[in-house]
C-alpha cells in the first residue's frame, strides 16, 4: 500500500515551485488562481522571495501547502494513494490529495490559519525548543512539572521531540531536560508556540472557517495529528483539524499506524526530505522516496 506524505512549515526554500511552474501548463494554471485568491503574488515570493520573507508564517505556509498541492495535481493519473497524512500543516495537503477539499478550499483555509496563528503569535511571547535523546514520557513529566505554558507539540520520531509554550516556562523546560539526560534541548528560530493552548485564540477564528466549509467524502484514509487513526469521515476530519492547532503532532505514532496498517511504500510529496528521514527511523528498509514529475 503506497502512503503519501505531506511536509509542514520548516521545509521551505527559495525557488520553491518554480520547477513545476516552468514545466507544466497544470502547474502554471494553479499557480495563477493562487495568486488570484490570496490577492498577492505569491509566486513571486516562492520563486524569488529572501529566506526572510519566505519565513513569515503568512507566507511559508501557503507556500508549501501550493507546492505539495500541484506537485501532486502535476502527478496525474500516477497518483492514486492508498492513505496519506501530512504533518501540522501539511494535513491540509493531504486532504486535497484524497479529495476531502477542493484546492481552492484548501488554500483559503491555510492562509486563513497562517494569519491566524501569526496573531496569536504576536499576542503572547512564546517559542518552542527540540528535545534530542530523551523518552517521551519524561518530556511529558518535565512539561507538566514547569510553572507556565509548556507542552509536548511535535512527537516527530523516537528520540526526536518538540516542546512548546511561553518563552520562559520552555526555557526552563529545557533546563531541567537537559539535567534529565537530554542530548539537546534547542531554543528554535519560530515565530511562536504552535500545537499549545497559546494557540487558542487562531483555532477559534479557523475553527468558523472549516465549519463553513465542505468537506466530501475522501477516496482513501487521512491519518490525522491529533488522533493518530486512519479517518474517512468528513465531520471526524473537522473536529480534528479544529483541534490540530491546540493539540499534538503525533508523527510517531501516525508513521507506526501506517505500518501497522499495511504501508509498504511511502511518497513524500512537496519541499525536501524531512518525513522520508523520520518514516527511515520507524522502520528502516521501507521504500521511501520524493514524488517528481
Amino acid at each position: 500500500m503506497k502512503a503519501y506524505v505531506f511536509p509542514g512549515q520548516g521545509a521551505q526554500f527559495s525557488g520553491m515551485g518554480k520547477d513545476l511552474y516552468d514545466a507544466s501548463p497544470v502547474a502554471k494554471e494553479l499557480f495563477h488562481k493562487a495568486n488570484e485568491i490570496l490577492g498577492f503574488d505569491i509566486t513571486k515570493i516562492m520563486f524569488e522571495g529572501t529566506e526572510e520573507e519566505l519565513k513569515q508564517t503568512k507566507v511559508t505556509q501557503p507556500a508549501i501547502f501550493l507546492h505539495s498541492t500541484i506537485l501532486a495535481a502535476c502527478l496525474g493519473d500516477e497518483f492514486k494513494p492508498d492513505m496519506v497524512a501530512g504533518h501540522s500543516l501539511g494535513e491540509f495537503s493531504a486532504l486535497v490529495a484524497n479529495k476531502t477539499l477542493t484546492f481552492e478550499d484548501g488554500l483559503k483555509l491555510v492562509y486563513k490559519r497562517a494569519l491566524a496563528m501569526q496573531e496569536a503569535c504576536e499576542a503572547v511571547p512564546s517559542t518552542m525548543a527540540a528535545v534530542l535523546g530523551l523518552e517521551d514520557d519524561v518530556i511529558e513529566r518535565i512539561c507538566k512539572e514547569t510553572p507556565g505554558i509548556v507542552v509536548p507539540a511535535n512527537y516527530n520520531c523516537p528520540g526526536q521531540l518538540v516542546i512548546s509554550g511561553e518563552v520562559e516556562a520552555v526555557e526552563r523546560a529545557c533546563e531541567k531536560l537537559t539535567e534529565a539526560g537530554a542530548k539537546r534541548a534547542l531554543i528554535l528560530p519560530v515565530g511562536g508556540a504552535f500545537h499549545s493552548p497559546l494557540m487558542e485564540p487562531a483555532k477559534k477564528e479557523l475553527a468558523a472557517a472549516i465549519e463553513a466549509t465542505t468537506f466530501s467524502q475522501p477516496t482513501c484514509p487521512v491519518y490525522q495529528n491529533v488522533n493518530v487513526q486512519a479517518v474517512s469521515n468528513p465531520e471526524e476530519i473537522k473536529t480534528n483539524l479544529i483541534n490540530q492547532l491546540t493539540g499534538a503532532v503525533k508523527w510517531t505514532q501516525i508513521m507506526q499506524e501506517m505500518v501497522k496498517d499495511g504501508c509498504s511504500e511511502v511518497i513524500e510529496v512537496g519541499p525536501g526530505k524531512v518525513l522520508q528521514g523520520l518514516f527511515k527511523k520507524i522502520d528502516r528498509n521501507l521504500p521511501c522516496s520524493s514524488a517528481s514529475i
